[in-house]
């Protein structure tokens, strides 16, 4: 595939080589496929919108992603490091390199926020460096009154 430069076409291109990928990935595919269903056209239409936004700064995109991806069940760290690993394998495959860089920076962020997120909405800190699991909650701190 030859490389694109960053407007919206080559945005549409990474998130629908993307989420084929996703849709075929036997840990990824369950968790998209309970919170998207038959919706996946909106769900396209709006990823390239919110990347639009991010990347070029259009302002197409509206809505609240953090806090639709706080209430998904069951997502773990392997999660994120799967999305991520195919996430930057797409932008490298299509995205002209300082544009793929970009979009593998942005991506590390989001990841990185939204783990944080449902690992506070959980009740715990991992401490720097570390990775959230659900099974094993990182302790209070003493005196802390929660």
């Amino acid at each position: 595939m030859p490389h694109l430069e960053l407007d919206r076409e080559s945005i549409s291109t990474l998130v629908h080589t993307f989420y084929d990928d996703v849709r075929a990935d036997p840990l990824l595919a369950p968790v998209f496929n309970a919170a998207i269903g038959d919706h996946w056209d909106t769900h396209l239409g709006r990823m390239v919108d919110f990347w639009c936004t991010t990347m070029l700064k259009t302002q197409q995109f509206q809505g609240n992603v953090f806090g639709k991806h706080m209430v998904l069940a069951g997502v773990e760290p392997d999660h994120f490091r799967r999305w991520l690993l195919l996430f930057e394998a797409t932008a490298a495959e299509t995205c002209a390199p300082a544009a793929a860089d970009y979009f593998i920076e942005r991506a590390r962020r989001i990841a990185r926020s939204f783990e944080l997120g449902i690992a506070v909405n959980a009740g715990a800190l991992p401490a720097r460096g570390q990775r959230f699991h659900r099974r094993a909650a990182c302790p209070v701190q003493q005196g802390d009154p929660s």
